[in-house]
């Protein structure tokens, strides 16, 4: 879940750097220059005019950035960095604060934004489209792609172009704590397990004293649009919104995923056109979370992160919760050996789709140094430089979307052993989607977040809270109705 320590990013942190650092990063000043002109026969005692330095400004964990940074100037020695961060608590914060930014006139180059915010950024027109530069390049990008799933690279698409290459992505999965599991003397879920199959664990690791307090929860969630209760409304057969393709996006998927039948039927990134918040299966979905709630299963939900789920899960007082990959470096750091928990794919309901969420950087539209700043997207997400970044060294802390750095030895200190789902989540399941996030995601999350509490805290009943949530919703569109319509 979004938990951390002082030793690691969680996601939640993670978004806090790169959502709206994403925008604090960015470059002030020209493309780097041509070399200086030798001095002639009639100048022989004039000196070469200094190379003109491009300052590249950037939105991330500077710490974590540096060694790529580092790698980056050796052979751009004209370019410096400028490290501008923007945190919140999450990543709907982090946006906020960055279009208040950008509207007070601060000049930006180059941001980190995770799904929650592409087509926010995107569709207030503030970030450039890569296309071409995608296209100039496809040669040294061929390798990339081949390593890097279609459906994170559609996730970062908006109207059939494509404004960012997916650095990490996390998939809820769900952790397991297995010294609880064993305790309480029920076996490890496996792949194909069930909806039933996980309320009978979560009831069995379920432990109350005498006055019926829990002193151990079988399962615990976080309120927000990633992980959260969303995944049950995924494996229910739903969804917050309505789905469908956007048009384009050919040259993409012929140009690099000619051969990969996961590209069957892809189009130019998603859209989410209407609200369906009420949908039979979504009140199904939180009638059932209120459920175990009530029997004492789950603790009452908390905003935001999840530090208080990982004191539990790390001292033993919780079995199960969703989380993504960042969680296993986060449990890492916070002292868990790596056999004491692992990791299963979502249970199956009517049927097992995954939500996910992804992230990489962006170029401002308004930004001096386009160029500048795509060189060093470019190398961002070579493996060389991905392997550097904090993220991914020495401690996984997220997900890479590069499918050849997930192996045996990246988790054989920190676990999980299962740790083959978190990509499997993609490879096995070619409906996973990224999490509804069109760009009116702040507003309508904060609508899901706010009547998810009413619901949980007993204020309004599951099907009323989703009706309120739905005529709130249908207005919020009602106020944008040119958001996909007007994107040309």
């Amino acid at each position: 879940m979004n938990t951390t320590n002082g030793q690691g990013l969680s996601r939640r942190d993670f978004l806090r750097w790169s959502g709206v650092t994403a925008a604090a990063l960015a470059v002030a000043a020209c493309a780097p220059a041509s070399p200086a002109p030798q001095a002639g026969a009639g100048d022989a005692g004039a000196a070469a005019p200094a190379a003109a330095t491009t300052v590249l400004r950037m939105q991330v964990d500077p710490e974590q950035e540096q060694p790529v940074v580092d790698m980056f100037r050796q052979n751009n020695p004209n370019v410096d960095f400028e490290f501008v961060s923007v945190t919140g608590i999450d990543h709907e914060e982090i946006a906020a604060k960055i279009l208040t930014m950008v509207a007070s006139g601060q000049a930006l180059d180059l941001g980190y934004a995770a799904t929650e915010a592409t087509q926010l950024y995107a569709g207030q027109k503030l970030a450039a489209p890569i296309d071409e530069w995608v296209q100039r390049d496809a040669e040294e990008l061929k390798e990339y792609f081949t390593d890097v799933h279609p459906s994170l690279i559609q996730a970062m698409m908006w109207e059939g172009s494509l404004y960012q290459l997916p650095i990490d992505f996390n998939a809820a999965n769900m952790y397991y704590n297995t010294g609880v599991l064993q305790e309480a003397g029920v076996e490890a879920p496996k792949t194909d397990w069930t909806k039933d199959d996980f309320y009978n664990i979560a009831k069995a690791t379920t432990k109350k004293d005498a006055s019926g307090a829990a002193q151990t929860y079988g399962y615990a969630w976080t309120n927000r649009l990633w992980g959260g209760w969303m995944p049950w409304i995924f494996v229910n057969g739903s969804n917050l919104l309505q789905e469908e393709e956007a048009s384009g996006g050919e040259w993409l998927w012929s140009g690099f995923y000619a051969d990969d039948p996961a590209v069957q039927g892809r189009g130019g990134g998603w859209r989410w056109t209407a609200p369906k918040a009420n949908d039979p299966a979504n009140v199904e979905a939180l009638d059932f979370l209120y459920q175990i709630y009530q029997e004492g299963i789950t603790p009452a939900i908390e905003l935001g992160g999840g530090d208080t789920l990982q004191g539990f899960f790390t001292t033993g007082k919780l079995a199960m919760t969703p989380a993504g990959g960042f969680w296993a470096g986060s449990l890492k750091n916070a002292g868990m050996a790596n056999d004491s928990f692992d990791v299963q794919l979502m249970p199956k309901w009517k049927n097992q789709r995954h939500q996910f969420g992804t992230a990489g950087q962006w170029i401002f539209a308004d930004g001096k140094n386009k160029e500048a700043a795509w060189d060093y997207m470019k190398f961002r997400i070579s493996k060389d430089a991905m392997m550097a970044n904090g993220m991914f060294n020495p401690v996984t802390l997220t997900t890479p979307t590069r499918r050849s750095m997930l192996t045996a030895e990246r988790f054989a200190d920190t676990g999980p052993a299962n740790w083959q789902v978190f990509y499997a989540t993609l490879d096995d399941h070619p409906d996973t989607a990224p999490i509804p996030a069109p760009p009116i995601s702040n507003p309508m999350t904060a609508l899901f977040v706010g009547y998810t509490s009413r619901a949980m805290n007993g204020e309004l009943t599951p099907q009323a809270a989703l009706d309120g949530m739905q005529k709130e919703l249908e207005d919020l569109y009602a106020r944008n109705p040119d958001m996909y319509t007007k994107a040309s």
